[in-house]
């Protein structure tokens, strides 16, 4: 693996499908880390992965199962609504210092490999209701961890728009299309959760060009 290749958290979802497709481009090789931490959607987030991957890293992706640590979450991503009957809003899927679990994660797991990179397509997402999906917070733990250990946080689409992203998975030919993210429905998109919303607008947008 070159000096700049790492893990990637990888979820199935669009951003990091497209962050997998825009790090092969580069020549920038990766192990995809799936991170089951009892969302409801975990098993329809990992088929996806499988699918929607670069077909050459498919047979590397490692899982990592933590979902006891919130399996007492009261929190419409962790236990799913139905939403026929429940009336969601974005605060119900509110995942305490979910970002920082995850990124903590990544980095222990790639310095137990003896990587130094950590990738992450985390964006600064308007909907967002977590404390830790600001560029603050990314700033702040980027170097925490670059200070208290080996492992280098790399956030590309930091600043990007999901529109931007989902138009550069587009000219990379990655399977955007095929991509799950929804909140609150674990089989089916809902289209009214904040990762529908802005997924949805992203597709539109690119549709109208």
């Amino acid at each position: 693996m070159n000096s700049k290749g790492g893990v990637l958290l990888a979820s199935g979802g669009l951003d990091s499908t497209t962050m997998a497709y825009w790090l092969d481009q580069q020549g920038i090789s990766f192990i995809p880390l799936f991170i089951n931490y009892g969302q409801h959607c975990a098993e329809t987030e990992f088929e996806t992965l499988k699918r929607v991957l670069p077909e050459k890293y498919v047979g590397q992706i490692e899982y990592i199962d933590i979902q006891s640590v919130y399996a007492r979450s009261r929190s419409r991503f962790i236990k799913e609504a139905n939403l026929w009957e429940d009336e969601i809003t974005a605060d119900d899927l509110y995942i305490p210092y979910r970002n920082v679990l995850l990124l903590t994660i990544g980095a222990t797991f790639a310095q137990t490999l003896g990587l130094t990179n950590v990738y992450s397509a985390f964006i600064n997402s308007n909907h967002a209701k977590e404390i830790d999906c600001s560029n603050e917070f990314f700033n702040k733990m980027e170097t925490m961890l670059k200070e208290y250990g080996s492992v280098k946080i790399n956030m590309p689409f930091r600043y990007h728009s999901k529109y931007e992203v989902a138009k550069l998975g587009v000219s990379l030919g990655a399977a955007i299309g095929s991509t799950f993210s929804c909140q609150a429905s674990s089989k089916i998109p809902c289209g009214a959760c904040p990762n529908c919303v802005d997924r949805l607008e992203a597709m539109r947008k690119i549709e109208s060009e």
